[in-house]
């Protein structure tokens, strides 16, 4: 049924126009384009794993060289999670998004130029500051035109991209690093965000939820509306509403306010432990398997199948939680990747059943993660989201700065690929353990 402005009811309901609305061309193309943002974001997370062997045969330098260089890129994307998505809350999903994505363009087109250690660590760590607010806004965007009864399936949809971007650049760097050096992975991972940018300027919409509470031009809110359901007319005196109301005060300092803290402090815990796990595998996975016998080429393909069982965990888990609720789900992920991660180490020396374990552990870990940002997308209000993301995700990636730091300091001390696994399975036991508390402290609230 469309709602229509009316001298008799000048009023409109985005709620209600969302909830009534379709899946068209519109809702497609919003989806595309969050998905590409999330795929070149994944893409250039995972680059330097995947050029990791062949910037060290080029350079001459030792594996434990790059730790900083992985964790740089990282402390920016948390740098950047924390300061860029409230901004996002203030001033758009929209603009945010695509300065994002057009400054991750230059940057990536530039790395190639570098020459050395220390110019490699300062650019990836620019690069990861503008990246830090794609994955928090894109999710928050696409939530906002989803009704209630799908907007869990479609954000984890759209998340899959960055899970599909890191599989993606192993298959590339796989195809071109042996015919054109690691160059071209940058090379090719700067044009594609280049001309998705320029797509995003002509196509891409704002929240309505957004324009409405902070009171944005109703030119903006009818184009918008429009597209949702062609039949809606916005008048002089049309009141267009929202169930929402504006939040005042600091974006950050709300989300401890209306009996928020404790969830806030568990979302940003598990968010941690996970990517410490994520990063750890993405980043080191490669060389580790590489030093185990393994080509170069295999080593990047097993790196690879860790994200082709998070994409397969990302399309499938929303299903689960739709039917057994997010605790439940992420709880059984959690445990099952504990175990997975520590038979990684043990089962190296046979590839089928080491493929096995790099697939179930992407499933829980790669694929868990995405569920873990939902979470967040579908706890806190409109404009709360973007920050409520962006923070959980920013203390996560604490996390994923930890993570391969530590890795490169214990393969520096010689740890043993076994041991290496083992350690790295218990932060995935403490994302289970906390699950369960966030499963008691919101009394089944959000399971």
């Amino acid at each position: 049924m469309s709602i229509h402005a009316s001298a008799a009811a000048p009023t409109v309901n985005v709620d209600q126009v969302v909830e009534q609305g379709g899946f068209g061309a519109f809702q497609f193309g919003l989806m595309l384009l969050c998905g590409l943002c999330l795929i070149i974001d994944g893409f250039d997370v995972q680059a330097m794993g995947y050029v990791a062997p062949a910037i060290i045969a080029d350079w001459g330098v030792s594996k434990a060289a790059l730790g900083p260089v992985f964790g740089a890129g990282l402390f920016g994307m948390l740098l950047g999670s924390l300061a860029l998505t409230p901004v996002g809350d203030r001033y758009g999903r929209r603009p945010v998004l695509i300065a994002s994505t057009l400054f991750f363009a230059v940057c990536m087109l530039a790395t190639p130029l570098v020459t050395s250690i220390d110019q490699l660590l300062a650019l990836r760590f620019i690069t990861g500051f503008g990246l830090g607010s794609i994955m928090p806004n894109a999710m928050a965007l696409v939530g906002e035109y989803s009704p209630s009864s799908s907007r869990v399936t479609r954000m984890m949809l759209v998340s899959c991209g960055f899970t599909v971007g890191a599989a993606a650049g192993g298959f590339v760097s796989a195809a071109l690093i042996p015919a054109y050096g690691w160059h071209a992975v940058f090379w090719v991972g700067g044009a594609v965000p280049l001309a998705l940018g320029l797509a995003m300027l002509a196509w891409l919409p704002e929240s309505i939820q957004f324009l409405v509470l902070r009171r944005r031009s109703s030119e903006q809110v009818a184009r918008w509306l429009s597209k949702l359901d062609p039949s809606i007319v916005i008048g002089a005196a049309t009141r267009v509403v929202v169930k929402e109301s504006k939040a005042e005060g600091m974006p950050v300092a709300e989300l401890f306010r209306g009996g928020r803290g404790g969830i806030t402090l568990l979302l940003w815990l598990i968010s941690f432990m996970n990517l410490i796990n994520l990063y750890f595998l993405s980043n080191w996975l490669p060389t580790l398997i590489h030093d185990a016998g393994y080509s170069t080429s295999m080593a990047v393909l097993i790196g690879t199948s860790l994200q082709v069982g998070g994409v397969a965990g990302t399309l499938t888990l929303g299903w689960f939680i739709n039917r057994f609720g997010f605790t439940r789900v992420l709880g059984s992920c959690f445990v099952t990747a504990c175990v997975a991660i520590a038979l990684i180490g043990k089962v190296a020396a046979t590839p089928a059943f080491l493929f096995i374990a790099v697939v179930v552990a992407g499933f829980c870990i790669v694929g868990g993660q995405p569920a873990v940002n939902a979470l967040a997308g579908t706890y806190y209000p409109t404009t709360l989201r973007s920050t409520g993301i962006g923070w959980a995700l920013g203390i996560g990636r604490i996390g994923s700065v930890v993570g391969p730091v530590i890795g490169g300091q214990l393969i520096a001390m010689q740890w043993s690929n076994a041991s290496l696994f083992v350690a790295a399975a218990v932060p995935a036991l403490i994302s289970a353990l906390t699950i369960a508390r966030l499963h008691r402290t919101s009394h089944g609230a959000t399971a």
